[in-house]
C-alpha cells in the first residue's frame, strides 16, 4: 500500500521549490505543465515533463524508485478538459473525476509499502475555505480530492518565508495524522516531510 499526499498552494507559494533538498537520484518528478523547476539543480532532477495518465502509470508501475512527484497535478484534469473541450453533456465530468481518482488509487493499492507519491496542487477558495482546485461544480460534487489523503499540507509564502502548514486552523482542508507533525508549521521542506512521515509510520 503506497502513500499518497497532498501538498496544496497558490501559485509562487513554494510547492515545487520544495523538492529542492532532494538528490536527483532519490525520486521521479512527473512535471505535468513541464515548466522549469525553480531552484539551482532543478535541470539534473529525475523527471518527466508534460506526462499523461498513461505515462505515470506505466512508470510508476515499474516500481523502480521509492518517491514520485505529480507537480501541478491540477493540470492533469485542466489539460483533459481543454482536449475535450469539444464534447458536450456532463459525462466528461464524471470521465475526468474518475481518471484522477484512479491515479490515486492505483498509488494506494498497487505501489509498494515504502512508496510515497506526492501530489502537488493548486488551491481554489470555496465559501470561505480552501481546497485542492478542481474543474467545475460537478466535478467538485463527484470527487472531493482531500477526502483521498490522509495527509493534506499547505504550501504558503508567510512574510517572505516559504512554510508548510500542516495543521489546519479551520479554513483549509489541511490534515495530517496525530503527533505525526509538533508544530502547527513547518520549513517548506519536503524532503524533512519525507523523513517525517516515514520515520511515524516505520518505513
Amino acid at each position: 500500500m503506497g502513500i499518497p499526499v497532498l501538498i496544496l498552494g497558490e501559485s509562487g507559494s513554494g510547492k515545487s521549490a520544495s523538492l529542492r533538498n532532494f538528490e536527483p537520484d532519490e525520486l521521479v518528478i512527473y512535471n505535468v505543465a513541464g515548466k522549469p523547476l525553480p531552484f539551482r539543480k532543478g535541470s539534473k532532477m529525475n523527471r518527466a515533463d508534460n506526462p499523461s495518465y498513461n505515462t505515470i502509470l506505466a512508470n510508476m508501475g515499474k516500481k523502480k524508485f521509492s518517491r514520485y512527484v505529480i507537480d501541478d497535478s491540477q493540470y492533469l484534469l485542466c489539460f483533459e478538459l481543454f482536449e475535450r473541450s469539444a464534447e458536450t453533456g456532463y459525462t466528461k465530468f464524471t470521465e475526468m473525476a474518475l481518471h484522477f481518482y484512479n491515479l490515486i488509487q492505483f498509488v494506494i493499492k498497487q505501489m509498494p509499502d515504502d512508496c510515497i507519491v506526492y501530489f502537488l496542487h493548486h488551491t481554489e477558495e470555496i465559501d470561505g475555505k480552501l481546497k485542492a482546485k478542481t474543474i467545475g461544480r460537478m466535478l467538485n460534487e463527484k470527487l472531493t480530492v482531500e477526502g483521498l489523503f490522509s495527509i493534506v499540507l499547505m504550501a504558503q509564502n508567510a512574510d517572505g518565508k516559504h512554510i508548510f502548514v500542516v495543521q489546519s486552523d479551520g479554513r483549509s482542508t489541511v490534515k495530517t495524522p496525530m503527533e505525526m507533525f509538533e508544530k502547527a508549521e513547518i520549513d517548506n521542506d519536503l524532503k524533512l516531510v519525507d523523513t517525517t512521515i516515514r520515520e511515524y509510520y516505520g518505513i
